[in-house]
């Protein structure tokens, strides 16, 4: 098992990630190993950015490659003998219709599939796959997909965490941690960044079942990347990436 960051928040943070070496270094000074996804702009540097990583002794989930360049991030990611990319199948808004979305995701799968890659749908407040009774839906209409499950979307969509695990747990890719704060209950979730933030593990107000769900994962056997994602730190995020990661360490170590 391997403990990464998927590190949006420090981005938002940061205004940016200016050095990759420099982030690295400080995520595997509090324990990391290594980011979600390697971001490139082509393929040299993925390469380039790939033997980062290595040099450092950190490592990454998968890769993707700017100005939505689909075949090429399944390139890098396969080249690099990464397990899965994220599931992109065009417009992802909630205003496209599910039946061209799963169309739409089929063949991205297919795509994948050549490369020997799984395609992890990212369920997403504000997306296509939002609620459970979508994501359930999307499971049935698209069997060979994977699942890169949001533990703290789908519980702000009203899901069911321990459930989604126990239910589509051999498709599971990888799982984002992280804990959801309400600011304002009576902000629907047609504007959800107004109605909630993202935190660190353990100071949330929603009730998410972090905790259970680690447990049940590691019950299960789980041994692929756990996930922290804060996406709104308001504070350095190092501080609140390191108790999310002892957090989870005390359950899955």
């Amino acid at each position: 098992m391997k403990f990464g960051v998927a590190d949006y928040g420090m981005n938002v943070w940061d205004g940016d990630n200016y050095n990759l070496s420099l982030r690295l270094e400080e995520l595997r000074a509090i324990g990391y190993n290594g980011v979600e996804r390697l971001e490139a702009f082509d393929a040299f540097d993925a390469i380039h950015k790939a033997s980062t990583f290595h040099k450092l002794g950190m490592d990454f989930a998968t890769c993707r490659v700017s100005n939505n360049n689909i075949e090429l991030g399944m390139m890098c990611t396969s080249a690099m003998n990464k397990e899965y990319v994220w599931l992109a199948p065009g417009d992802a808004t909630r205003k496209v219709d599910m039946n061209v979305y799963c169309r739409r995701a089929n063949r991205f799968l297919q795509a994948a599939k050549r490369y020997n890659l799984k395609a992890a749908l990212h369920n997403h407040l504000g997306s296509r796959i939002e609620n459970q009774e979508e994501l359930d839906h999307f499971m049935k209409a698209c069997p060979e997909a994977s699942l890169l499950l949001d533990i703290g979307h789908l519980h702000g969509a009203g899901g069911d965490v321990p459930g989604t695990i126990e239910k589509y747990f051999d498709r599971i890719a990888a799982v984002h941690f992280k804990d959801v704060f309400i600011k304002d209950e009576s902000i629907g979730l047609d504007n959800w960044c107004g109605r909630l933030r993202f935190c660190e593990l353990g100071a949330g107000n929603a009730k998410v079942p972090w905790l259970e769900a680690a447990e049940l994962l590691k019950k299960r056997g789980y041994d692929k990347w756990v996930l922290v994602e804060h996406d709104t730190h308001l504070r350095d995020p190092l501080i609140d990436l390191k108790i999310s990661l002892d957090s989870l360490k005390k359950v899955f170590c």
